[in-house]
């Protein structure tokens, strides 16, 4: 627990560091100019297609309803367009997370580690194609998640529990991976991602948690959604930072376990000279040169 928590604080400052916020805005600037560019060209041709779905299926009809009666009438108004937000956020964090993987983590597990691990040794266990497809099978994976479940998101309590344990998921596999593609070995990087499984998941979770705050702004006042396509800019960038911040916790809790795993295998190869049993030929040496050949008599010089 305290390694957890000490990462979590030191990521918490090193996102105030104005590299990282630098780094944070590359992602946001090319996901926000597709979700704008898709926003202006496809925006309001989307929600006549979501609204011909409503009027023509029956049992969503009936859920409509349901969830009109739990959020109040001005659901009704906004369905269509609430229903295309919830549709497009999933591909909107997939993407920056991927985003985020590839061009922010990189720079901050060396900024890491040079800051705090500069002996480290780099065993490069993982190259950047292998990240990029470990990422691509965690995103296709998600996205399923999400169509399986993405009914259930409209539930009142459901959409609070389901999307942070599939963002934490995603976030665990992408960012646990990617902390330790430089510098563990392959062999290294396994064995950390299995024993440590349990705090990593609870990590991505948590922030799961942090990266479906952005997306309550159009629960809290559902009439936004009229400047969904402007704000959405500023949302990526809140689940930019959620994600560089990942990266960091992940690199300072990752390298930080690589560094007592190499620092007890250090400790472990001097011991085990000096409690090595003596071998063949130092017994053999040992045993006076009189007595090698079956000699029984007093030693040569003896009186």
């Amino acid at each position: 627990m305290k390694l957890l928590f000490g990462s979590f604080w030191r990521a918490v400052a090193y996102c105030l560091h104005p590299k990282v916020i630098a780094l944070s805005l590359l992602p946001l600037l090319v996901a926000g100019a597709l979700t704008l560019g898709a926003g202006f060209l496809y925006w309001e041709s989307a929600i006549a297609a979501v609204r011909s779905v409503i009027e023509n299926w029956g049992a969503l009809q009936f859920i409509l309803h349901w969830i009109a009666w739990a959020h109040g009438d001005a659901f009704r108004t906004t369905a269509a367009a609430l229903i295309l937000i919830y549709l497009s956020i999933p591909v909107i964090v997939t993407f920056t997370i991927v985003l985020v993987a590839l061009w922010v983590t990189p720079a901050a597990v060396t900024m890491v580690s040079r800051r705090r691990f500069p002996v480290l040794e780099r065993r490069h266990g993982g190259s950047w194609w292998k990240g990029l497809f470990w990422a691509i099978v965690s995103t296709i994976g998600a996205l399923l998640m999400v169509t399986i479940t993405l009914p259930f998101w409209l539930i009142p309590g459901v959409a609070v529990i389901l999307p942070p344990l599939i963002w934490g998921w995603l976030t665990a596999r992408v960012m646990g991976f990617d902390a330790l593609a430089e510098h563990a070995s392959v062999a290294e990087r396994e064995a950390i991602l299995r024993a440590h499984q349990s705090p990593l998941l609870a990590m991505g979770v948590l922030c799961g948690l942090f990266c479906s705050v952005p997306s309550m702004i159009w629960t809290i006042n559902p009439a936004m959604v009229i400047l969904a396509p402007f704000l959405m800019v500023p949302v990526i960038w809140l689940y930019t930072m959620v994600f560089t911040f990942a990266a960091l916790w992940f690199t300072h809790y990752a390298l930080a376990v690589l560094a007592s795993l190499r620092n007890a295998e250090t400790a472990m190869r001097a011991v085990q000279p000096s409690m090595a049993p003596p071998s063949d030929l130092q017994l053999v040496e040992e045993v006076p040169p009189h007595e090698r050949f079956g000699y029984d008599g007093p030693a040569p010089g003896a009186s």
